[in-house]
């Protein structure tokens, strides 16, 4: 009885794991729809990290309370690695929009934030400095957010995609998700170096993010 109860209890939680992958990748596809709206190819191409917090639904913004779980990969020396599973909490300062629906984007941007998101956790603003990011073709953001900002935020709410401050917030793995999905509890270094495959079901959405996130030039 205990294994007739807890096998759908797994299947369940992997389940919503997969949908939150999915809902992810949608996000991205949704964004990139629009290039004159969208995140800037110098920032696609100059991307360390995406991470991607699906929508949390209307009411959830509350002082303290968690904001969201998303999924997060970085780009290794042969693509992009394998997602983690993270979350995001505290800080309502400039959040409070009303309890509209909102999906969220963080984009590390160098090798600083790099190292922040190899660490299992970071308070944005803090340990590492955010900028609100900027969108469009054409659009350039603060002057001196390629010597400071290492992550650019974005937010998307009633179809508008726009930087967000996001200062004060902390993000974290979610060692549970990872464990249930990867089946251990494999550090997030390993993986967000590349050193774990992409396994199928994450496929879509990692391929979506290589499909944007190109880089411009080899260093």
């Amino acid at each position: 009885m205990v294994v007739a109860v807890t096998i759908p209890a797994m299947a369940a939680d992997k389940a919503k794991l997969d949908e939150r992958l999915t809902d992810s990748q949608n996000i991205i596809n949704e964004i990139m729809a629009t290039p004159d709206k969208a995140i800037p190819s110098s920032i696609l191409g100059g991307a360390s990290c995406v991470v991607v917090i699906p929508a949390y639904k209307k009411g959830a913004f509350i002082v303290g309370a968690q904001y969201g779980q998303g999924v997060a990969t970085c780009r290794t020396g042969h693509g992009w690695s394998a997602p983690v599973f993270v979350q995001l909490t505290g800080g309502s300062v400039g959040f409070q929009i009303g309890g509209q629906s909102t999906d969220l984007v963080l984009v590390a941007m160098n090798q600083n934030g790099l190292q922040h998101m190899l660490a299992n956790k970071f308070k944005i603003g803090a340990d590492a400095a955010a900028a609100a990011g900027p969108v469009g073709r054409n659009a350039q953001a603060g002057t001196d957010w390629k010597l400071n900002a290492e992550f650019l935020t974005y937010s998307r709410s009633k179809g508008l995609f726009a930087g967000i401050n996001l200062d004060g917030t902390v993000l974290s793995q979610n060692i549970d998700d990872t464990r249930e999905f990867y089946g251990t509890a494999t550090p997030f270094k390993t993986i967000l170096n590349g050193n774990i495959p992409t396994p199928p079901d994450a496929r879509p959405f990692v391929g979506t993010v290589a499909k944007y996130f190109i880089a411009t030039h080899n260093k």
